[in-house]
């Protein structure tokens, strides 16, 4: 097996059983905020343009490129297509002209031709990616790779099923806009940035430890902000509190907690992976390190290369026939009658200031979007005009993977994190919003118990359904989730780090203890 990397999170693999190409991004995403790093333009893609097989994790527009895909990979490939819930993904790749398709169901091992073995892990709550994120494993006899991409899977039991992996790919660096764009005094910016960032890395490694692979590979970011007004967001100087930590750092991560199995993978990498063998990385030129040695000198110089583009996407956005208060109001409210689950989430209004003339309140407790009079808002944002007008022109149901993710955005609020709150940015469509209203009384019906401690704590974190068996760490009555960082008081529930559900959580009693097994008795597997 090889498998070429073609930045962030795209990569070519090669098997005897046929080829994959996964997530090709090569064009600039989120209001032209986010470009690939380091640079992959001066790779061939004419060379990865007839694979056997497509895999695009999800909609994050740093993994499905339309531009790309429109013409950058031949239509007659077989898309390998995780199994959501909805069908907006599938729906996005026929109308750029994709017609076959291969639907793998979900966290099943499937054969397809010539002895090639795959499974798609999809995930599926409303606050994976754009509803929806997964995980590719392939097994072509010789070798096991697991793709994790940006996906954060809840059972490591279902991905470890698919056997001992070779190389582990996954995300360390991920897509953030807190702290960087609230209104916070900078200490309170650099000690959140710090957080972010140590908790990204601790997330990463914590995968890193349950798969266990003979080989890791970061990947998945961090993006390059070439924009002068978003440069001050990449991580030039290996900041402690800058959440977009490099690919180097992670290696460094990995040395300090001494695995010493981390592998560097740049755009035009190859990797070739043996069963029972020394995994072998050739990189394209003799300077990989390049990009990261002098990042500073490395950004300008692509910022120069991409500064035509940058101006003309940048002068596309404005649609000023647009009226924003009646529009907004005629999307928002029908989804606000809608959203009983997030709109309880939410319950305060949230401000919304566009431009110099707009200031909007979506009223999460009435159900109902009116210009502002003056009343105290928990939540507010800042936007540009030209932006809500182009998101309007374009009809875009998906405000977090378009603007949010852009970091061209100014934010405050009073209280917590409340997750709820994006949320119903991402589901700015009927189809949307029922799906994610669905999924929350679902979760509501469905509490399994696990002890941790001196606890009986649901099984599932409230946040994102983490698996707590896995990543909850109790102390005294007080559990974290290693996956997000979320904290909860056992005693009350409460989650102490944002607005989000309680936890379910009662004091374990001695029913509750497994019955011992007799020394004479062997229990079953």
């Amino acid at each position: 097996m090889r498998v070429t990397s073609i930045g962030h999170a795209g990569f070519f693999i090669e098997t005897a059983a046929g080829t994959i190409l996964c997530d090709p991004w090569v064009n600039p995403a989120y209001f032209a905020s986010w470009f690939p790093f380091p640079d992959n333009s001066k790779l061939d893609w004419d060379g990865y343009r007839d694979p056997d097989y497509l895999y695009v994790s999800h909609l994050h527009h740093d993994h499905f490129d339309p531009e790309f895909l429109r013409t950058g990979v031949s239509h007659a490939t077989t898309v390998l297509l995780p199994d959501y819930q909805t069908p907006e993904l599938e729906n996005s790749l026929r109308e750029l002209g994709f017609t076959n398709f291969v639907t793998v169901p979900n966290s099943e091992p499937v054969m397809l031709g010539g002895g090639l073995r795959i499974m798609i892990v999809a995930l599926v709550s409303p606050s994976d990616g754009p509803i929806g994120d997964s995980a590719l494993a392939v097994d072509d006899g010789t070798a096991r790779l697991l793709n994790q991409n940006d996906a954060k899977p809840i059972d490591l039991d279902v991905v470890r099923s698919f056997g001992d992996y070779d190389v582990h790919f996954l995300q360390f660096s991920g897509a953030n806009w807190w702290p960087l764009v609230y209104d916070l005094p900078e200490s309170a910016k650099v000690a959140f940035g710090r957080s972010k960032r140590e908790n990204g890395l601790a997330r990463a490694y914590r995968y890193v430890e349950e798969i266990n692979a003979r080989y890791v590979v970061p990947s998945a970011g961090p993006a390059a902000f070439l924009d002068d007004d978003l440069m001050q967001y990449n991580d030039i100087d290996n900041s402690p509190s800058n959440p977009f930590p490099d690919h180097p750092v992670f290696l460094d991560y990995l040395r300090e907690k001494e695995r010493n199995n981390g592998l560097l993978m740049v755009p035009g990498s190859v990797l070739g992976i043996t069963t029972g063998n020394a995994a072998e990385v050739t990189h394209p030129d003799d300077h990989p390190m390049a990009p990261y040695q002098d990042k500073a000198l490395y950004l300008q110089s692509y910022a120069e290369r991409v500064r035509q583009r940058l101006e003309k996407e940048k002068a596309a956005w404005p649609a000023p026939q647009v009226n924003i208060l009646p529009e907004i109001k005629k999307r928002f409210e029908p989804l606000l009658k809608i959203a009983d689950h997030i709109s309880t989430g939410v319950g305060a209004q949230l401000l919304m200031e566009i431009g110099d003339t707009d200031q909007i309140v979506v009223d999460f407790i009435d159900r109902e979007v009116r210009p502002w009079n003056g009343e105290k808002c928990r939540y507010r944002f800042r936007f540009d005009r030209t932006l809500i007008e182009r998101l309007i022109a374009d009809d875009e149901g998906d405000w977090v993977n378009s603007l949010f993710l852009s970091l061209r955005f100014g934010a405050s609020r009073i209280g917590p994190y409340n997750e709820f709150v994006y949320t119903f940015f991402k589901c700015l469509s009927p189809e949307r919003m029922t799906y994610a209203e669905r999924w929350y009384a679902q979760q509501e019906d469905e509490v399994e118990e696990i002890q941790l401690g001196d606890w009986m704590v649901q099984r599932k974190c409230p946040h994102r359904q983490a698996d707590l068996s896995y990543f909850g760490e109790v102390t005294g009555d007080r559990l974290r989730c290693s996956m997000h960082g979320y904290e909860f008081d056992l005693s009350t529930g409460r989650c102490l780090n944002a607005s989000d559900r309680p936890i379910k959580a009662r004091k374990a009693t001695a029913a509750d203890m497994p019955v011992p097994v007799p020394t004479h008795e062997v229990p079953e597997d």
